[in-house]
């Protein structure tokens, strides 16, 4: 199966306070596959998969049409170098300097 787009958020609709200061988002379309904490729903020809915590949220099921209010949230972050990258002349002076 192509899966041309994939959104993995939570779901903080009912909790507006815990979110502060983060965009909202939504998608409308009819419901393709739903398990225990995603709901996939197709819009146009993309396929759009959101995690979302089922006790909270109505019961739905496949063929239902459905608006999902989300907010993209960072699970994790790496970090990679200081986003500095060193000039090859002034490496090279390093490189002299250490010689010496």
């Amino acid at each position: 199966m192509k899966k041309t787009f994939i959104v993995l958020a939570v779901l903080a609709a009912f909790s507006a306070t815990a979110f502060a200061g983060a965009k909202s988002y939504q998608v409308t379309g009819p419901v393709i596959a739903v398990t225990n904490d995603v709901i996939t729903v197709q819009k146009d020809k993309e396929k759009w998969e959101i995690n979302y915590d089922k006790a909270k949220m109505p019961a739905v099921k496949v063929g239902d049409k459905v608006m999902i209010k989300y907010e993209m949230k960072a699970t994790g972050m790496e970090v990679k170098g200081d986003g500095k990258k060193e000039d090859k002349k002034d490496a090279k002076k390093k490189d002299d300097k250490k010689k010496k």
